[in-house]
């Protein structure tokens, strides 16, 4: 059964977390990209991830139950990395793997940088290498980035239901068939987490202050053992983006493509990517000394 607990931030953010899984298990804690609540994580992924681990989850400032910016000093993109330190503190978890997707996967390697001791490990997927590492990355599709730009628009409830399903249906990409109530009843699931269907949340983390993140070039200075998963279908991390994080990251990181996977999680590209991050948790474990968890055959 999962527990909940509000961390707060030095700077006076509350920040709604939640715990579930096996309670032996080692710590996973999962950073959502941005402007997503901790409820955009299906729900059969964070049961079949916690079946052998401690899963923990939080919702960053401006989105779901934590606390918003509204009436308060702009914040940086670097506090949302910090705000993952709070979380670990509060659940008393010293180190943990740390599994990052899209900007989450920017704030993992920030936390890779500066808080080493506090990672096991590191995943990193659906996002590319911080500014200032060697290459070129791509930048998303232009039908992505026009989409973009109508962020944050006035729209009555059932337009911005429509607008976020579009928005799924871009970053879904083509790889695998698009879901629409798959995809409808995540919008519902964040919706009733949240409390709300607001559309001004969605730029909150586009104003965030920039500073501090262009440090791609001391990526490869670590020894973390980080898995860059390649999702080839992606439109807003669009390949070669995970080769380049992974060049990155020099000889520590391995690569992996889920074929199919864009820039979203359908139960499609869920049971092949956590065959590639559970098995990335099972051999950093065993490293370290833990018990390999004994783990059922999956057709």
């Amino acid at each position: 059964m999962a527990t909940t607990l509000t961390a707060t931030t030095p700077d006076g953010y509350d920040l709604w977390a939640s715990g579930s899984g096996a309670p032996g298990g080692s710590p996973v804690l999962l950073v959502m990209g941005a402007a997503s609540s901790s409820a955009v994580w299906p729900p059969a992924f964070l049961a079949r991830l916690g079946e052998h681990h401690r899963v923990l989850v939080w919702d960053h400032r401006d989105t779901g139950r934590s606390s918003t910016s509204a009436g308060r000093a702009p914040y940086a993109l670097t506090d949302l990395a910090d705000d993952a330190l709070v979380v670990l503190d509060a659940v008393d978890a010293g180190a943990a793997h740390v599994v990052g997707m899209s900007l989450g996967g920017l704030l993992t390697q920030l936390l890779l940088l500066d808080h080493p001791d506090r990672l096991l490990s590191a995943t990193l997927f659906c996002t590319g290498p911080l500014p200032g590492a060697e290459g070129e990355a791509p930048g998303p599709s232009a039908e992505l980035l026009a989409l973009w730009a109508q962020l944050g628009e006035e729209r009555d409830e059932a337009a911005e239901l429509e607008f976020r399903l579009r928005h799924w249906e871009l970053l879904h990409g083509g790889g695998t068939p698009f879901d629409r109530e798959e995809f409808r009843a995540l919008e519902e699931r964040v919706v009733a987490h949240g409390g709300h269907l607001d559309a001004t949340s969605a730029t909150a983390h586009a104003r965030a202050g920039t500073d501090g993140l262009a440090r791609g070039a001391e990526l490869r200075d670590g020894t973390t053992p980080v898995l860059v998963v390649e999702a080839p279908e992606d439109p807003a991390y669009p390949p070669p983006s995970a080769e380049l994080l992974q060049r990155a990251l020099g000889g520590r990181a391995r690569r992996v493509v889920v074929p199919g996977m864009g820039h979203a999680l359908p139960s499609a590209v869920v049971g092949p990517l956590l065959d590639a991050v559970e098995a990335h948790l099972d051999a950093v474990d065993l490293s370290r000394g833990a018990e390999r968890p004994r783990r059922s055959p999956r057709s």
